[in-house]
């Protein structure tokens, strides 16, 4: 990859990788540092990487970035909860994009990745499963049962309008 392509997959990608990232950590300056060490490593390694790669790596680091971000967190401090638990009246709470923020919230990290690659990013199973580096079957399971989870809390459309 050139200088040209990099400032393109720059131009392209940094926004999405940014809502990837914040989706992942739920605070906008770790967000923000995840997207300047995954655009720094794509720097480091342009001679190694074709352009149209680009994309899948940057995905790829991020993921691992905010995953080793989560393990040092929790290694810190082991009594407090990152993704506070809200109790929310579903009967009564009509804002659906926040119920649903609050709902991926609760998924375990590897289920909030896949989900958010292939729903909010539109990855394939492939693409995802190389990002993550987890087999496609276990992509396929950790969307399926993050999805069940997704059902069971939010429960019907007409509790939550």
């Amino acid at each position: 990859m050139n200088t040209k392509e990099y400032n393109k997959t720059v131009e392209q990608f940094a926004d999405k990788v940014y809502r990837f990232a914040l989706s992942l950590t739920g605070n906008k300056h770790v967000a923000e540092d995840i997207v300047q060490d995954s655009f720094e490593r794509l720097w480091i390694n342009h001679g190694d990487i074709a352009f149209d790669k680009a994309r899948s790596f940057l995905f790829s680091t991020a993921h691992n970035r905010s995953i080793d971000i989560f393990r040092k967190d929790k290694r810190m401090v082991d009594t407090d909860n990152f993704r506070a638990e809200v109790s929310i009246s579903v009967d009564q709470y009509s804002d659906l994009k926040e119920v649903l923020h609050n709902a991926i919230g609760q998924l375990n990290d590897v289920q909030r990745s896949v989900v958010l690659l292939r729903d909010y990013e539109g990855y394939s199973y492939q693409e995802i499963a190389d990002i993550t580096g987890l087999n496609e079957t276990q992509v396929k399971v950790y969307i399926f049962r993050a999805r069940q989870f997704l059902k069971q809390y939010i429960g019907t459309m007409q509790n939550v309008l």
